[in-house]
C-alpha cells in the first residue's frame, strides 16, 4: 500500500470508528495527502526517512506548526510560529502528523476523562476509561489510526494509557528526549514519551527522536526484580502480573524478590508532598485568571498548591534523597523491576463518582519514576476480563535499551486476524484463548475484501480479497505463541485457510482467507462492515 493510500485509509478508519474527542485538531485530509507526495519526492531525491510513510498523532500539550496548542483549554491557546524538536524530528524522518490530540487538560490526570472536548472513551470498550493524560493519543495507536503517537508523562501518563488500551509506552530517561515546546506541567520532571504497537515500533521512533548517544546492554540472562508485595489489584490482576513474572522466567531470567517500599514512598510524595507546587508555577496564574475555563479537578489539584510552603519543598527533597539512595540499592541488585503499570480499570462513570480518588490510585506504580529519574517501559501482557492488562518495566537512569531488550526476551509470539466466529464473545474464541491467545486490537483490514455469510456450523463468514470493489473488514488481531499458532492452523478447516492479511495501517499478518470458490452464491454482507454488524442486522 502506497503512503497516499495509507493516509486515505486512516482518514477512512477515523470517520468509521466515530471517536471525534480523539482529537483536538485534525489536519484536512488533502494537507496530509500533499505532505505524502513531498514525502515522496524526498525519499526520490535519496533523503534517509527511517519513519517513512507512518502515521503519527501529536498530544495537544506539543507544538505543531499551523495548529493551535491549548493544553485541552481554548482559553489557552496560542499559536507556535514552529514545531517543537520532537514533532520536527519526526517529519525529518519520514512520519506524517495527522494531528493534536486530546488529553486530561494541562496534562494534570490518569484517566483522560478532564477535557472540554470529552472524556476519551477506551478503544476495547467505550465504557470504560482510555486512561490519561495521554489519552487520544493512546486511542490514535490502539484504533490503528495512527502508527506512532507522542504523549507526554509526568506522572504516568504516557504508561496507564498504553496498559489500558493494549499497546507500548516508552518513557524515557528523563532528558533523553527533548521538552522545548511542550506545556510544562512539573518541568524538572516532565517526559515526551512514544506510543506504538509494538516494542520495535516504539524504539525505532525512539532512536530518531533523541540524540545519538550510547546506552548501555546487557549480554548476560537478566535479572528481573519482583516485588515481595504489591498491594491490591482488580480482581484477576494479580494472577496476571503473576504469569508475566513466570513468562519472563520461562524466557530465561532471573526472578529476584524485591521491596519496593522506597518506590511506593516516592510516588506519595508526588501529590501528597510539596512537588505538586511546580505545576502552579507553571499555569497557576493562568488558571487564577480564567477559573470557569479550567476542568474543576484540574482547578483543585493545581490551585491547592499554590499555598505550599517553601519550607515543605526543602523537607521533601531531602526525604526523596533518602528513598533515592535505597532505590539505587534495590536497582544495583537486578537490571529492572517487573510491575504491574496501574491498579485497576475504571469505568467513566467510577471516575465521574469519584474524579481524584480513582485517579489518585492509579498513580500507585507510575507516580515516583520521573522523581526518581528512571527508566521505563509500560507492554501489553495479555486481557482479563476482556479488557487489557499491562506490565511496566522500571529501571535506572539510562536503562532504556536494556527495558526494550527485556521485553523482546519473552517467547516468540505470532499475531493472527480473525473476522468471525474467534472474534471476542463469538463461539470459537477459545480456540485462540486456550492456546495462550491474548488480544491485541481491534484494527480494520485494507479496503481491498469482501465479506460473504457461510453455510457452515457454527456460521462463519468468507473473507476473499478482491482486485476491485472492495472494503475494509472489521478485524481484530491475536498473538498466539509459535507452538500455539501451529497447533491452531493445523485445526482449521476448509473452506476457510490461514493466509496473509493486508491491514488499514499497510502491516500484514496471518488471518482467515476464504476459497473464492466457496462464496459462490453466499450472501455478500461486506456493506455490514463486518460480522458482528452483520449478526446484529
Amino acid at each position: 500500500m502506497s503512503v497516499l493510500e495509507r493516509v486515505r485509509a486512516a482518514y477512512h478508519r477515523i470517520a468509521r470508528v466515530d471517536r471525534p474527542e480523539i482529537w483536538i485538531d485534525l489536519r484536512p485530509e488533502e494537507d496530509v495527502l500533499a505532505d505524502a507526495e513531498k514525502l515522496d519526492a524526498r525519499r526520490a531525491a535519496g533523503d534517509s526517512l527511517p519513519l517513512y510513510g507512518k502515521l503519527a498523532a501529536v498530544k495537544g500539550n506539543i507544538d505543531v506548526a499551523g495548529l493551535p496548542t491549548t493544553a485541552a483549554c481554548p482559553e489557552y491557546a496560542y499559536l507556535p510560529a514552529e514545531d517543537a524538536p520532537v514533532v520536527a524530528r519526526l517529519r525529518a524522518a519520514g512520519a506524517l502528523i495527522l494531528g493534536t490530540t486530546n488529553l486530561d487538560q494541562f496534562a494534570t490526570g490518569l484517566v483522560g476523562t478532564r477535557s472540554p472536548h470529552g472524556a476519551v472513551r477506551n478503544a476495547i470498550d467505550p465504557a470504560y476509561v482510555s486512561g490519561g493524560s495521554s489519552s487520544g493519543s493512546a486511542v490514535a495507536v490502539a484504533l490503528g489510526i495512527a502508527d506512532l503517537a507522542l504523549g507526554t508523562d509526568t506522572a504516568g501518563s504516557g504508561r496507564v494509557p498504553a496498559a489500558f488500551n493494549g499497546i507500548v509506552g516508552l518513557k524515557p530517561t528523563r532528558g533523553l528526549l527533548p521538552t522545548t515546546g511542550v506545556v510544562p506541567a512539573c518541568a524538572s520532571i516532565d517526559c515526551v514519551t512514544v506510543f506504538a504497537r509494538t516494542v520495535d515500533e516504539a524504539s525505532a521512533a525512539f532512536a530518531c527522536l533523541s540524540k545519538p548517544r550510547d546506552l548501555p546492554v546487557l549480554n548476560r540472562p537478566f535479572r528481573i526484580g519482583v516485588p515481595s508485595e504489591v498491594g491490591p489489584l482488580q480482581n484477576g490482576w494479580a494472577e496476571a502480573f503473576s504469569a508475566a513474572a513466570h513468562e519472563l522466567r520461562d524466557a530465561g531470567a532471573e526472578l529476584v524478590t524485591v521491596d519496593i517500599s522506597a518506590f511506593l514512598a516516592a510516588a506519595r510524595l508526588l501529590y501528597e508532598g510539596a512537588f505538586v507546587a511546580e505545576r502552579y508555577s507553571a499555569v497557576g496564574e493562568f488558571i487564577d485568571a480564567h477559573p470557569d475555563a479550567v476542568d474543576p479537578a484540574v482547578r483543585r489539584i493545581i490551585g491547592a498548591a499554590k499555598d505550599i510552603p517553601a519550607h515543605r519543598l526543602f523537607s521533601d527533597l531531602a526525604t526523596l534523597g533518602d528513598l533515592e539512595r535505597e532505590v539505587s540499592a534495590v536497582l544495583s541488585t537486578v537490571d529492572c523491576v517487573l510491575l504491574p503499570t496501574t491498579t485497576e480499570h475504571p469505568t467513566i462513570a467510577e471516575v465521574e463518582a469519584d474524579p481524584l480518588g480513582v485517579n489518585a490510585r492509579l498513580g500507585r506504580f507510575t507516580n515516583s519514576t520521573n522523581l526518581l529519574g528512571l527508566s521505563s517501559l509500560a507492554v501489553p501482557a495479555g486481557t482479563v476480563g476482556g479488557l487489557p492488562f499491562g506490565v511496566m518495566l522500571v529501571g535506572a537512569a539510562y536503562a532504556d535499551r536494556i527495558l526494550a531488550d527485556v521485553a523482546r526476551s519473552v517467547p516468540r509470539r505470532t499475531r493472527i486476524a480473525v473476522v468471525g466466529a474467534h472474534l471476542r464473545g463469538q463461539p470459537l474464541n477459545h480456540e485462540l484463548t486456550s492456546r495462550g491467545g491474548r488480544f491485541v486490537s481491534a484494527r480494520p483490514t485494507a479496503a481491498e475484501y469482501r465479506l460473504h455469510a457461510l453455510d457452515t456450523v457454527p456460521p462463519k463468514p468468507g473473507l476473499v480479497r478482491v482486485a476491485s470493489g472492495g472494503a475494509a473488514i472489521e478485524a481484530e488481531v491475536w498473538d498466539l505463541p509459535l507452538a500455539g499458532f501451529g497447533e491452531f492452523v493445523a485445526g482449521v478447516p476448509a473452506p476457510l485457510a490461514i493466509g496473509k492479511v493486508r491491514l488499514a495501517d499497510g502491516s500484514e499478518v496471518s488471518g482467515f482467507v476464504c476459497e473464492p470458490g466457496a462464496v459462490v452464491g453466499a450472501e455478500d454482507i461486506t456493506g455490514y462492515g463486518g460480522w458482528l454488524g452483520y449478526l446484529s442486522r
